[in-house]
């Protein structure tokens, strides 16, 4: 459990430049005007002219997350430049690669806080990336997400992607909204928003959603559903403010995994009547399991959270000159996953009889017992369950010394955070491999049961484990103007990294003793003994940055920083202790006028120290190594006349592995690429604007995008093709208090994979494979009234 150690800490982000979102707001007439954008992600302060700082962030407004129409938190991350968001497992389940940093899966290089304070320290878990344990709703007023830079010195040393999430805030008047939604495959959608004064120096703000349906990749049953409600009120003193808030999160959807495709070279076609964009294999025959160790399954659990957060924010002018800042969050919950994951690719059933060394005796139906022929496609699945009861206490404390020319900001950082896990892999079914899959029984001429009550397998791996993790961190930044158009900032920062934990052993064990009944052979089973993990280690990072203003609507900055990174309590248990290590060199351009905002930024990155892993054949399989990536980030923005505009963003990535072993340190997977991520991939987002008097107007928007070929595992056998996708939107304000929109996701019903099987690595054999392909063609449908 988190322990009740309270010690003042800080996370005093160091000042970073913006690079525009790709779909920006409208900006002022006058060029220079435009310049004096302030984010407030990654400052000392209050926030910073993006001007005057060194390194890319992406600001996403509440009008532009409505045009992105994002399907899930990750979803809107793809908006990024240089990020590779994966949101096809669903609602959860993301995984979110960034710049080429390598890792296997969910967010290992991606923090996400909540007012500049980082919500659950560690940035991913197994089975529980960050985007899991927050939803965008209207209560969010913009999103600010930063690349590299200073975010190594910071919160929780991230020197790959923080992001911040901003809520709104209650003003001098009472506002209100209510929105209702509904999509074409049914799922319903309401959400609330209502703000304003509590007295002179006192605001509140409220809202949040709640949503269900079966989702787009119908199971038959109820998938999607929950919730969430924030709140927060501001206080404004003489000298400084206290933001206080709190959220609460019940929200569930289904973990979306591979299914079976037909790969016919780069082109990808739907296999028998499982459709690429809406089909599943899950459904109303395997929704409610009893596990054959006799545990209870539900597959509308899905994946998702149940949470609450606190936090707060206190800013306060200490002296002339000084002012103190300081930030905390507090998280409670559950974290649980529940899924049916592919065990093998689609085959008859008499070749999985033969691969089992026999022929086919008898297979039945389990539910209604008849007869069904040894030509019938089949694929084996398993009910899988992780939960995991997750704790974090944050706290962020700094001093800010400015004079003159000079800005100089000391701060210490200290977050307690824990995990208690119970997993149980495995539990594979043998199913006919179709939409919604039945279950099977076999029985193999030889006389062995492969099969009890449609189950093949019992538990492979199985996890109880109870995990603490402290991190203390002091650290020192130093800003300079050296003269109006250049300024210089540097900092170092020292993190302390401890963690412990307590984990139940396995057994493999033939269950009733008898091995003619296959599917309990090899059973994994927590034996009652115990073995613990501990792990302690402090690291230096460091970063120094220029940036020079040509003039107010150019400018230009070079940053060279070194980050760490802690291993994760997962790698600990599976006995692996490389702390990666990271070396960033970047510069950019910025250039912001009246018909074009343009922001370019080239970056090189060295990767020691790497670990990737996956869980292969009932076990957690490792590579370790290094990696060394170059890129050109590209977003802005062309205003060529009035109400029209065309938005940009794009990424080029070389990124490919350096001393980078796999098979126990025997395989050298050096020079091959980066795994799931792509060399290009761009958007371009033309929109225009009718007028239609002082308050009504009709918006018409379209985003084309593409994704480049990447490789699925880092063998580089898997290949993923590249793909070519058109969203697109249509809102009508009827007066200032009445909106409608329709959005359109995937238009043109393309068939694009963002993942192989990660759970049977080098699958590429057949022409059937199992694939997760991107969510079909959709439209959502809504209202909003505002008051």
């Amino acid at each position: 459990m988190l322990k009740r150690t309270h010690l003042l800490s800080s996370i005093a982000l160091l000042a970073m430049p913006t690079t525009a979102f790709a779909q920006e707001a409208p900006q002022p007439d006058d060029g220079a005007a435009a310049n004096e954008e302030i984010v407030v992600t990654g400052t000392a302060g209050g926030g910073i002219n993006r001007q005057d700082a060194a390194f890319a962030i992406t600001s996403i407004s509440s009008d532009a997350i409505d045009r992105a129409a994002p399907n899930s938190t990750a979803d809107l991350f793809k908006v990024i430049p240089g990020v590779s968001a994966e949101s096809s497992g669903g609602q959860n389940g993301a995984n979110i690669f960034v710049r080429g940093y390598p890792s296997g899966g969910d967010a290992e290089f991606v923090t996400l806080t909540v007012q500049g304070v980082p919500f659950f320290s560690p940035p991913t878990l197994s089975f529980l990336e960050n985007t899991q344990l927050i939803r965008i709703d209207e209560t969010i007023e913009r999103v600010e997400a930063v690349r590299g830079g200073t975010g190594a010195l910071f919160g929780n040393g991230q020197p790959g992607l923080t992001v911040n999430f901003v809520q709104k805030e209650g003003g001098r008047d009472f506002e209100g909204l209510v929105k209702a939604s509904i999509t074409d495959y049914g799922d319903l959608r309401g959400d609330m928003l209502l703000s304003g004064p509590l007295g002179e120096n006192t605001s509140f703000m409220v809202g949040g959603y709640y949503s269900s349906g079966e989702g787009i990749r119908s199971p038959g049953f109820t998938a999607e559903k929950g919730g969430q409600i924030t709140a927060n009120i501001r206080h404004d003193l003489d000298k400084g403010s206290l933001l206080v808030f709190a959220r609460y999160l019940n929200d569930r959807g289904q973990w979306l995994l591979p299914i079976p495709v037909i790969r016919d070279g780069d082109k990808v076609r739907q296999f028998g009547n499982i459709d690429p964009g809406t089909g599943v294999l899950a459904g109303p025959e395997t929704r409610l399991a009893v596990l054959p160790d006799g545990t209870r399954a539900d597959l509308a659990d899905g994946r998702g959270a149940r949470l609450i957060n606190l936090g707060t924010n206190f800013d306060y002018e200490i002296g002339e000159g000084f002012q103190l800042r300081y930030r905390a969050s507090y998280l409670k919950g559950d974290a649980d996953t529940t899924g049916l994951v592919p065990a093998s690719t689609a085959m008859t059933a008499d070749a999985y009889a033969a691969s089992l060394g026999s022929t086919v005796g008898s297979l039945t139906y389990v539910n209604g017992g008849q007869a069904v022929a040894g030509d019938q496609q089949v694929i084996r699945a398993g009910t899988w369950i992780v939960r995991k009861q997750i704790e974090d206490f944050t706290n962020d404390l700094a001093v800010e010394w400015e004079s003159g020319n000079n800005k100089f900001t000391v701060g210490a950082y200290y977050s307690d955070f824990s995990s208690d896990d119970q997993w149980n892999l495995g539990n594979v079914h043998l199913l006919t491999a179709e939409n919604h899959g039945r279950l099977l029984d076999l029985t193999l001429a030889n006389g062995q049961v492969a099969t009890n009550n449609g189950y093949t397998q019992g538990s492979f791996f199985n996890v109880n484990a109870a995990y603490d993790g402290r991190e203390y961190a002091f650290y020192a930044v130093d800003e300079y103007q050296i003269t109006p158009e250049l300024r210089f900032d540097a900092g170092l920062r020292y993190q302390n990294y401890k963690a412990t934990g307590t984990i139940e052993n396995n057994s493999s064990v033939d269950i009733d003793g008898d091995p003619d009944t296959l599917y309990d052979n090899g059973t994994a089973v927590l034996n009652g003994t115990f073995r613990n993990i501990a792990y302690k280690k402090g690291a230096w990072s460091w970063t120094a940055g220029l940036n020079y203003d040509f003039s107010s609507s150019v400018g230009a900055y070079v940053r060279y920083n070194r980050g760490n990174t802690n291993p994760f309590f997962d790698n600990l248990r599976d006995g692996i202790f490389v702390s990666p290590r990271v070396d960033n060199f970047e510069g950019g351009l910025k250039v912001r006028t009246d018909l074009v905002s343009l922001y370019a930024t080239l970056f090189h990155t060295k990767f020691k120290g790497l670990v990737t892993t996956v869980i292969q054949n009932g076990a957690p399989v490792a590579d370790i190594g290094g990696a060394r990536s170059t890129g050109i980030e590209l977003e802005g923005q062309i205003r060529p006349v009035d109400n029209f505009a065309i938005a940009f963003s794009g990424t080029w990535l070389d990124a490919k592995y350096r001393d980078f072993f796999a098979g126990g340190g025997t395989i050298d997977l050096s020079g091959n690429r980066v795994q799931r991520q792509p060399k290009w991939q761009w958007r371009v987002t033309p929109s225009y604007d009718i007028e239609f008097g002082d308050n009504s107007k009709v918006s018409l928007y379209s985003t084309f995008s593409y994704v480049g070929d990447r490789f699925s595992d880092t063998a580089n056998t898997q290949s993923l093709p590249h793909y070519f996708k058109i969203d697109a939107g249509v809102t009508v304000d009827v007066n200032k208090a009445l909106t409608f929109a329709v959005t359109a996701d995937n238009l043109t019903d393309k068939v694009g994979l963002t993942e192989g099987d990660p759970r049977t690595l080098g699958q590429t054999g057949g022409e059937v494979v199992n694939a997760r392909p991107i969510l079909g063609r959709s439209f959502r449908f809504s209202a909003a009234y505002k008051f």
